[in-house]
């Protein structure tokens, strides 16, 4: 299987004395990790909203290559570089210069996506060696669909959703134990208050091809919105206490079936708590 150029992606390089302290002072996850690993990541608003988020990969020279969705890149390299102030730290877009591919099998300079055992292979090379890449992203996309993880872009939309609400705090995406990032006060408040009540759940028997932010009907009340389809399944983030019914579920007016990723650990008809 060709290893699939993700075109929406893009990647940045932060390296320098300080650029895990920079990483770790802003972002959600964990930034002390071993070289050649990958760790889930997200910047937020004050406020909590996500406004980027991705894999970061520490080199073996210490630095840190992060990937985050095209549509974001220029407000998120402004926002580190302002985050930056006098640090040592160097951040090099490198849009121009490299791609994220993606494999469902092990293939060289791949690294298993740490988020879910299913969800293949994240890889990074030079554009010119990136010619033989597919451009057909649609294996990627049913993999992640059914591994349950949402991603900004395809899915939703910056600014829109919590942590919580995209699963963060279930997928190693928030460091619990570090001192103080953006939007940390939102997200404790939410974990210790056990406030969160919007979900990711999976979409199934989707008729067409609705676009994303096409609305979820339980019971005819609006319980959330669909993300990227791909052969008839999608992600949602789904309000939690309003599916009391599973049979009585619509998309653009058809019925659909809704399960829960295999990581969850919520229900239907949960999140009766105010949220943040």
């Amino acid at each position: 299987m060709p290893t699939i150029r993700l075109q929406r992606r893009a990647l940045a390089k932060f390296s320098g004395p300080e650029a895990e302290k920079l990483l770790d002072d802003t972002l959600t996850g964990r930034m002390q990790m071993a070289a050649g690993s990958l760790a889930p990541w997200a910047l937020l608003s004050p406020q909590g909203k996500v406004q980027a988020e991705g894999l970061a990969y520490r080199n073996t020279d210490g630095s840190y290559w992060l990937d985050f969705d095209r549509e974001v890149a220029d407000s998120f390299l402004k926002r580190m570089k302002m985050y930056r102030l006098r640090a040592k730290v160097e951040i090099a877009d490198l849009r121009a210069s490299h791609v994220l591919g993606w494999s469902a099998e092990p293939v060289t300079g791949g690294v298993a996506d740490p988020r879910r055992p299913d969800l293949g292979f994240r890889v990074i090379a030079p554009v010119e060696a990136a010619t033989a890449w597919s451009e057909d992203t649609s294996g990627r996309d049913r993999a992640r669909i059914d591994a349950g993880i949402l991603e900004l872009g395809p899915d939703y939309g910056p600014d829109s959703q919590f942590a919580h609400d995209v699963g963060l705090d279930l997928l190693n995406g928030i460091d619990f134990v570090k001192g103080c990032y953006i939007g940390q006060e939102v997200v404790s408040r939410m974990k210790h208050r056990g406030t969160a009540r919007r979900r990711p759940v999976v979409v199934s028997g989707i008729v067409g091809q609705p676009p994303a932010g096409t609305p979820i009907l339980a019971s005819g009340r609006d319980a959330g919105a669909i993300g990227q389809v791909a052969d008839g399944r999608a992600l949602a983030i789904v309000r939690l206490d309003r599916v009391t019914d599973l049979a009585v579920v619509t998309v653009d007016g058809a019925p659909v079936t809704l399960s829960l990723p295999g990581w969850a650990t919520y229900g239907f008809g949960e999140g009766d708590g105010e949220e943040a």
